[in-house]
């Protein structure tokens, strides 16, 4: 069994991401978002679907991007 590297749970069916060249360990979808995905420049909230990259920056929708003059 492998273990989680966000909570530390042993579980026989974790998975594993790679970004950029670095390798984790999950053990749920839940950890992995909570680990690697960004979060929004404006509202703070997990950007998991596409975002919205403006000036360097990503955003979770359009909405957050206009708000922050983009």
């Amino acid at each position: 069994m492998a273990k989680c590297d966000l909570c530390g749970n042993e579980y026989d069916k974790t998975f594993e991401v790679v970004k950029a060249g670095q390798r984790k360990t999950f053990d749920s979808f839940e950890c992995a978002i909570e680990a690697m995905a960004p979060r929004c420049a404006h509202c703070n909230c997990r950007v998991i679907g596409h975002g919205v990259d403006q000036g360097g920056k990503i955003y979770c929708c359009s909405h957050c991007a206009r708000h922050a003059g983009h």
